[in-house]
């Protein structure tokens, strides 16, 4: 089943740490450049009184702490939720790339080879979660999402924002998928008071590698988070997806795939007359 990471909403306290150690780890703007001409593309971090900026996921924003009003028997108190790519067990993103730019991995992340990508962007519709996002300011744009810091969990290390978390308050653990789903059903059991009665993720579109728990007083459906009907892995819909996309980029995507196919093929010959050469010495 893979690894999972497991978010308490309850144990948050909205430092946002886990934020800016995605950030720091994938090279994402922190502060406010734009009036460096070298700087990347900038979106405000930093809190001007509010938990809502950047207000969405972008290509420079992988993770995302909303700020939540609510209230408990004491009265009134802040609890926190989270926005980020799902990591799906059967992901929407990758059944509708036509190219396999997008894979789930054994170990859990769905990850993007921007060498396969084409952009036709046809991920962007096949996620049930609306996670992918574009490159829309760049001249060669690219699709970006959380990575799950693959690269660091093939080496056995944890993903940059649960390091983070691990420092100030634990709110973001990993483990084995199960595991993560057994420990999160003790903790609604030990305090049913504390928490909604559901662990987002444990079965919603098939099931994700991002497990979420809720403070009682912010039920799910306040956090933005689609509800399905279905513990079934989502269909994608590929005729939607192919009105969702301009004809002319459908017609570029099928041209790029089409160059993409000649340069894999001329790769492969040329490997194997390399190969061939090497036996006959």
């Amino acid at each position: 089943m893979g690894k999972a990471v497991l978010f308490d909403a309850e144990a948050c306290i909205g430092c946002r740490a886990c934020e800016l150690a995605c950030k720091e780890k994938h090279g994402l703007p922190m502060f406010d450049l734009t009036k460096q001409l070298d700087a990347l593309p900038a979106e405000t971090t930093t809190n001007a009184g509010t938990y809502t900026k950047p207000p969405e996921l972008s290509a420079y924003t992988f993770l995302k702490v909303g700020f939540h009003e609510g209230r408990d028997a004491i009265g009134p108190l802040t609890v926190y939720s989270m926005r980020k790519c799902m990591h799906c067990e059967h992901p929407g993103c990758a059944a509708a790339c036509p190219v396999g730019a997008l894979q789930k991995t054994s170990e859990g992340p769905v990850v993007y080879d921007d060498n396969k990508c084409i952009g036709c962007r046809y991920c962007m519709i096949g996620c049930p979660f609306g996670i992918p996002t574009y490159q829309w300011d760049k001249p060669v744009p690219f699709i970006r999402k959380c990575t799950f810091c693959s690269d660091w969990l093939s080496e056995g290390k944890e993903p940059a924002c649960v390091q983070a978390c691990a420092k100030r308050t634990g709110s973001l653990t990993l483990g084995e998928r199960e595991e993560q789903l057994a420990k999160a059903r003790k903790i609604i059991a030990d305090s049913p008071d504390k928490y909604v009665n559901h662990i987002y993720g444990e079965k919603e579109a098939g099931g994700t590698s991002w497990l979420f728990l809720s403070s009682f007083s912010l039920p799910f459906e306040k956090w933005g988070l689609p509800t399905f009907g279905s513990t079934d892995p989502v269909a994608v819909n590929v005729d939607r997806a192919m009105v969702a996309i301009p004809p002319v980029l459908i017609g570029v995507a099928a041209v790029m795939a089409g160059v993409y196919w000649v340069i894999q093929r001329r790769e492969k010959i040329r490997q194997e007359n390399t190969a061939k050469k090497e036996v006959t010495k």
